[in-house]
């Protein structure tokens, strides 16, 4: 377990700029309490206790705004920034190297038994406000745009956005029309809402020049007569 902590500090260092030194790391990062609280509660879970985990998901609840079920196996350098909102439900998976920002949800549709919250993979970055739900499988590499709502499972090295989710690039290839490649940065990812509007707009002010062209021939052939 201290292993895992050290390696979950290690990667605050490298994912957040400002992040300064040890202390005020250890002294104000939430999420890196959060996860202490769970790597604590976990294996008491795991052991068959019910009552003394929960106590503690429920006290890390309180102090961090961010509800982790003691049942959610968790990878090695998990950094969740900010975090407060963070819900990770009973039967989540969560890979190696895998970053979650504030208001995200990986939880279930409320319809399933057994296996019923979410599989992420490593390397995956959860954006502000997505909620991922159901028992659906998040591949490698995948970004998940803010505020996207993903119902479905994604393949590897994907990038999806929108409610309901769509896959928007696929191995560095972007799926809809425009450029060939983008730039992956968190605050880069597509929008799908925005291109749609674009194209309306652009749809618009076609038929607004037709109209216009068709107006101007019309005068032009009463001056004629």
């Amino acid at each position: 377990m201290f292993n895992e902590v050290k390696n979950d500090i290690k990667v605050i260092f490298e994912r957040d700029p400002a992040a300064s030194n040890l202390l005020e790391v250890l002294l104000t990062y939430s999420g890196l309490h959060a996860i202490i609280f769970h790597r604590l509660a976990y294996p008491l879970y795991k052991f068959g206790l019910r009552t003394i985990p929960r106590l503690i998901s429920q006290v890390s609840r309180f102090l961090t705004g961010i509800e982790i079920h003691p049942g959610a196996k968790i990878g090695s350098g998990l950094f969740i920034d900010h975090g407060m909102g963070v819900v990770i439900g009973e039967t989540t998976e969560i890979g190696d190297n895998v970053t979650v920002y504030q208001g995200v949800t990986l939880g279930g549709t409320g319809k399933e038994t057994g296996k019923r919250h979410p599989t992420l993979g490593d390397n995956v970055m959860v954006s502000a406000g997505a909620k991922i739900l159901g028992s659906i499988e998040i591949g490698n590499n995948v970004k998940v745009g803010a505020g996207a709502v993903v119902l479905k499972s994604v393949p590897d090295n994907c990038t999806v956005v929108g409610i309901p989710g769509k896959v928007v690039v696929r191995d560095g290839q972007k799926i809809q029309q425009g450029k060939d490649r983008i730039d992956l940065e968190h605050g880069d990812l597509p929008d799908p809402v925005q291109e749609m509007l674009e194209s309306v707009n652009r749809r618009i002010r076609r038929l607004e020049e037709q109209n216009n062209n068709k107006g101007r021939s019309g005068r032009g052939d009463d001056k004629s007569l």
